[in-house]
């Protein structure tokens, strides 16, 4: 991974942990982080078309590990986080959420 394009996943996954701790689901969750997608995706920024980066959030809740599932975040700090990330990282104008439970997922993306 480039510097550019690690200082791009460190402030997003920043971003999600100070909305995860603010909006009090931070102790809920097991494990979080911000994945870098090898894509870009058009979007639209201001009145300028743009092809930038997506990122994607993992977010699970798990007793041991060995199962997890992704964590029900309230709609209004899934909103929260991906209007930051969008606005303040730049290089960003998508953010998706992975809804997959382990099994048949991992908690990593690789």
């Amino acid at each position: 991974m480039t510097p550019e394009r690690l200082a791009v996943l460190r402030r997003a996954d920043a971003i999600l942990i100070e909305e995860l701790r603010r909006s009090g689901e931070y102790d809920r969750i097991w494990q979080a982080f911000a994945v870098f997608l090898p894509l870009q995706s058009v979007g639209v920024m201001g009145d300028e078309r743009t092809y930038e980066n997506a990122v994607a959030l993992r977010c699970v809740t798990s007793v041991d590990g060995m199962t997890a599932d992704w964590a029900r975040l309230p709609y209004e700090a899934l909103e929260r986080i991906s209007a930051r990330v969008v606005n303040e990282v730049a290089g960003v104008n998508r953010v998706v959420y992975d809804i997959s439970s382990k099994p048949p997922s991992t908690i990593e993306w690789e």
